[in-house]
């Protein structure tokens, strides 16, 4: 894996995947949702942004979801990860 896909920024962007999938949501839809340019919402997905707070806050509420609850997603991605290796 290179460097810059750490395994947290991983995780998240794939949290952020699932739920905006679940919701039905292309990436435009969660980018203008969330007041950010969807190669931003890209590069969270991809595992490549290392989102600052403020932007992941705008993430959730984008995604219909507070911050406990994104983290909580996050946090099941990171253990389905150890599993997997």
């Amino acid at each position: 894996m290179p460097a810059d896909r750490r395994p947290l920024l991983v995780a998240l962007g794939a949290a952020v995947r699932d739920l905006r999938v679940s919701r039905h949501l292309s990436q435009e839809d969660l980018a203008d949702r969330a007041g950010l340019h969807v190669t931003y919402i890209s590069g969270i997905e991809r595992g490549l942004r290392n989102v600052g707070f403020e932007n992941l806050d705008r993430v959730a509420r984008g995604l219909g979801v507070d911050l406990p609850t994104l983290m909580a997603a996050v946090e099941d991605q990171r253990h389905r990860q150890a599993e997997a290796h």
